[in-house]
């Protein structure tokens, strides 16, 4: 069972990183100021504000701001600034022992959702599919906070994943079946295939987003994912959100799925607010889950963080 980190209260510190693409300093100090008037002390990397076209610094000085933060002993989360593209490149530099010793919260999606399942298998801890910092800003719906601080700051169990009102959940694929839970940004997974930090879905609910990406391209994944055994390995599967993916040949995201995911017969459950839209359900990646399709339900079995 995968390690809980300690759980975030009023008044910690969240360490801030920029782990891929860089953003602007205007909107990181926008985004640090809420951060700050909910009452948290805030940390900063010294690569934050780098920006070296699309990424921000080398993958060493990112990999070496993610590692300060571990290290960090006031520091009881963290928050990368955005996803974008990079992420994939630091992993080769990060210390998973001292990690695996040293548990905190880490939460993002996007690219950032390689490194959320790498340390979930390589150092053993839960990790969240939640909000980065470029989330927390007035515009936020209530919903994502709601989310995120659930799974951070309490210690509810079992948790359901309920999407928010009008946006229900869709079962199309009947079973039942509990396993811990991987997964994340669909075009992010497919570039670690084949490598050291290739996911791992066997025996595992697997779930999968994507944004921007015209429909053929997402067949073209998911089908480098099917050759690849991760479906077939997987217990079941639960589908997000592909936001602002255009129709290819007539082709929807939906039609995608009912053609080449259903046949695969396992359990699955589609249109589960997480990722990019303006929905985000808080998904912990390696906590023990419940996906059951007959209920149409998705449920967090433990808590997801611990009380030192």
């Amino acid at each position: 069972m995968a390690q809980k980190p300690p759980i975030l209260m009023a008044g910690d510190t969240i360490g801030i990183v920029t782990l891929g693409s860089p953003r602007e300093a205007e909107d990181i100090n926008r985004n640090i100021a809420f951060l700050q008037g909910l009452g948290f002390n805030v940390v900063l990397g010294d690569n934050v504000y780098a920006s070296s076209g699309f990424l921000a610094g080398t993958a060493r000085q990112r990999a070496s701001d993610l590692m300060n933060m571990y290290m960090n002993p006031e520091v009881k989360a963290i928050l990368p600034t955005r996803g974008g593209t990079g992420v994939q490149g630091i992993l080769p530099f990060l210390d998973y022992s001292f990690i695996a010793q040293n548990p905190k919260i880490i939460s993002g999606y996007s690219d950032i959702t390689i490194l959320l399942n790498v340390l979930y298998e390589l150092s053993e801890q839960i990790t969240f599919h939640s909000l980065l910092l470029l989330d927390f800003r007035p515009t936020t719906p209530a919903y994502n906070f709601d989310q995120f601080f659930t799974a951070t700051s309490t210690l509810l169990s079992p948790r359901i994943i309920e999407n928010p009102t009008g946006m229900p959940a869709l079962s199309l694929i009947g079973g039942n079946v509990t396993g811990p839970l991987v997964g994340g940004n669909l075009t992010s997974f497919v570039g670690t295939l084949g490598t050291p930090f290739d996911i791992d879905t066997r025996g595992k609910v697997l779930f999968l987003e994507d944004v921007h990406e015209p429909i053929n391209t997402i067949y073209r994944y998911i089908e480098q994912l099917r050759v690849a055994g991760k479906f077939l390995d997987c217990l079941g599967i639960v589908m997000g959100e592909c936001s602002d993916c255009p129709i290819s040949y007539q082709k929807s995201y939906s039609d995608l799925i009912n053609e080449e995911i259903v046949p695969l017969g396992k359990p699955l459950m589609t249109n589960v607010a997480t990722g990019h839209g303006r929905y985000k359900a808080a998904l912990p990646i390696g906590a023990v889950v419940n996906l059951n399709t007959y209920e149409n339900t998705l449920t967090v079995l433990e808590p997801t963080v611990s009380v030192e």
